[in-house]
């Protein structure tokens, strides 16, 4: 994996998730200033990689196609690698995909993640709505094969697809006699369960363990990846990130608020109401009820909120029981100058600098 952008005193390497939030009160358009804003911080203070969410049907998360926005942070940053963490490949034909993601990566060669799971990324009606039937996700491996066989050129003689190519890709290239993989994005395996620890192992690909989404076991999960690792073309060894929200502040009440936030739109969410991110002030004078009260709670415990020596020691921790490779921050949160803020206060702690800066 390549390690050149971010140098820092902690001993992983950290990056950046965003889910285009969108508060109540903020329009689209300005929150994706912000998220531009916060793609161009995260590039100046020398974090690995800046990835962005896919969601439907959701008016807190704006980003339904981060290759989209990736096409614009393309211009927008320098040294960062951007990427989706990432694309719910049932949603969509792996073709397309292949083909979006080598558009991309012809733009930005050796800058561009893929990250790929099989959720839907939003309610099950939505679901419906986008992959036209139920079974969509039960052939989760088959689909990623596919994709990989796009990416790569690599379907066999007598495979259905065989003479079809993913344009822009390393068929293109063939007569160059250059490695596919210097035409593809960096594909890596996202999840929360011991199924997409072993797929990863097994594809011999990065994984990608998302720890905001619940109380999993992460620590399991990248211990099952390390163990049934095989290597590849791609990796020769096991490379594992694990992916918490949190909220970092100078203030660490103004941390635990806008923490609050976010736990409230997830409890709204299963409530059946729209995932919306509310003022903190209607937050607190919410009349929750016991259970309710229970749900909001534990999401305030579960996305990391305090100082950023606070948000600092829970990854630290983090790091002591999984051995993680690379934690990456989702910004959570209504107001978007906290997600800045959070991401200045860890990369001061960590007295992180970009790589290419004169040591």
């Amino acid at each position: 994996m390549d390690s050149t952008q971010q140098t820092s005193k902690a001993p992983f390497t950290l990056s950046v998730l965003d889910n285009a939030h969108t508060a109540v009160g903020q329009t689209v358009e300005e929150a994706f200033d912000e998220v531009i804003n916060l793609a161009q911080v995260a590039d100046r203070l020398g974090y690995k990689r800046f990835w962005m969410s896919e969601h439907h049907a959701m008016p807190g998360a704006a980003t339904s196609s981060p290759q989209l926005m990736l096409a614009r942070l393309i211009s927008e940053t320098s040294n960062i690698r951007l990427g989706a963490g990432g694309v719910m490949l049932p949603n969509h034909a792996p073709l397309l995909i292949a083909e979006q993601f080598g558009m991309l990566n012809a733009m930005a060669p050796g800058r561009i993640d893929l990250g790929i799971g099989r959720a839907p990324g939003t309610d099950m009606a939505t679901a419906a709505a986008l992959r036209r039937h139920k079974h969509a996700n039960e052939n989760f491996g088959g689909q990623v094969d596919e994709l990989l066989g796009f990416l790569n050129n690599s379907f066999p003689a007598g495979h259905p697809y065989q003479n079809v190519h993913a344009v822009p890709g390393p068929w293109q290239n063939a007569e160059n006699r250059v490695p596919a993989s210097q035409f593809s994005p960096e594909v890596w395996i996202l999840g929360s369960s011991p199924f997409s620890a072993q797929l990863a192992a097994k594809l011999g690909r990065p994984y990608a363990f998302a720890l905001q989404f619940g109380d999993a076991d992460a620590a399991n999960a990248l211990r099952i990846y390390r163990e049934q690792f095989q290597p590849s073309e791609i990796l020769s060894e096991p490379y594992a990130l694990v992916s918490l929200g949190v909220v970092a502040h100078d203030d660490p009440e103004e941390a635990a608020r806008q923490a609050r936030t976010a736990g409230m739109a997830m409890l709204r969410m299963f409530k059946r109401e729209s995932y919306s991110l509310l003022p903190p002030e209607e937050v607190e004078n919410y009349p929750a009820t016991l259970n309710e009260r229970h749900v909001l709670e534990v999401y305030d415990q579960r996305f990391v909120n305090g100082t950023g020596h606070d948000v600092a020691v829970a990854l630290d921790r983090l790091y002591e029981q999984t051995q993680a490779d690379e934690i990456m921050l989702v910004t959570m949160g209504s107001s978007r100058a906290v997600h800045v803020r959070t991401i200045e206060l860890i990369a001061q702690h960590y007295g992180m600098r970009p790589a290419h800066v004169e040591q």
